[in-house]
């Protein structure tokens, strides 16, 4: 299964059904009068947050959704049906967001949670709604009225209580590894991680979920590199640990780096709760470790936790400090199913 967080997509509620202009013609029923029936309602185009679903590859293959018509009013007083809604089921999570990619219409943020995106045309009225004491007889009927279309834009961001931020082979998807059941690729090579990552994680008898994003590079928000796409998945964390690499030319410079990208991508992101982190310790020498540590503190004006994904030295202060932020409530239990479903992977 491919991760698709963003697709674009046609909707178009129901026209209404037509009335009906049409007289009683029965046996033994002299003064019949009109009988002609109202038009059904045009079907509804809903959007419902689904239980399990963790990607919107389902609107790669189709986008363009259409509901029908309500039916035609007949004769004898008979009214056409209404027009079935159809509901597209999204995962928790989804913004929908008008085709301007700007002007943000719904934010789902329940399972459960249904969304009328667009309404269904009425039916028009049939001679017999006219009928009145001075109108015996009327001759007009309404037609139905037209529905809704537009084109919308529908973006995943993922729920978790705390995102890894960092340069490319920070060791972000080994910290994801170690603290939790996730598998993301793990190579020495910039950029293995491809696509966002989930994972549970379980410290001091508590749970909370974790993000891991792609790594970013200086220019991201330019769209160097894999850009700050991915970016929009780590917005709904309370905290942020950002993953330094001790074995990086600068460790400042290289929080500075991350740190810039984030305030040009969103200033609230660049505002949230940080726990920062040098890791790798393990892959450098003392002197080096002490040079490191002073760089990074001066940049990020706080002292860094010192960890080591391959020994897992700190890793346990690491998760607690996280936790300390997160809570006893994390605002994504719910999110812990998308994060045990099955992991992402790329289509060949």
């Amino acid at each position: 299964m491919k991760f698709l967080d963003e697709a674009k997509v046609y909707i178009r509620s129901g026209d209404g059904g037509n009335g009906c202009v049409a007289f009683r013609r029965e046996k033994f029923i002299e003064f019949g009068g009109p009988s002609g029936g109202n038009g059904g309602r045009g079907g509804d185009i809903i959007i419902e947050v689904a239980d399990g679903l963790n990607t919107l590859i389902d609107y790669r293959y189709q986008q363009h959704f259409k509901a029908p018509k309500g039916t035609n009013g007949m004769g004898k007083d008979r009214h056409g049906a209404a027009g079935k809604d159809i509901v597209l089921k999204v995962p928790l999570g989804t913004q929908i967001i008008d085709e301007d990619r700007e002007t943000l219409l719904h934010d789902f943020t329940t399972v459960g949670e249904r969304f009328v995106l667009a309404q269904g045309g009425n039916g028009g009225f049939g001679n017999a709604h006219f009928k009145s004491s001075t109108n015996r007889a009327p001759r007009n009927a309404n037609p139905g009225q037209t529905g809704e279309e537009r084109w919308i834009w529908l973006r995943l961001k993922l729920i978790a209580d705390a995102g890894l931020v960092g340069l490319p082979n920070a060791g972000k998807s080994t910290f994801l590894s170690v603290v939790s059941a996730a598998k993301p690729k793990i190579a020495d090579y910039p950029f293995t991680t491809l696509h966002p990552q989930l994972g549970v994680v379980t410290a001091d008898g508590r749970e909370f979920v974790l993000a891991d994003i792609p790594g970013l590079i200086e220019g991201a928000h330019e769209g160097i590199g894999l850009g700050d796409r991915f970016l929009g998945h780590v917005e709904r964390c309370r905290v942020l640990l950002h993953l330094i690499d001790a074995t990086c030319e600068h460790a400042g410079k290289a929080y500075k780096t991350v740190r810039t990208e984030l305030a040009a991508y969103d200033v609230n992101l660049a505002d949230k709760i940080e726990i920062v982190a040098l890791n790798k310790i393990d892959a450098v020498t003392p002197d080096v470790l002490k040079e490191q540590m002073a760089r990074l503190k001066r940049a990020a004006k706080k002292t860094p936790l010192k960890i080591s994904g391959i020994t897992r030295e700190g890793v346990q202060d690491a998760l607690r400090a996280l936790l300390d932020v997160i809570g006893e409530a994390p605002v994504s239990a719910q999110a812990k199913s998308a994060a045990n479903a099955e992991p992402w992977a790329v289509d060949a």
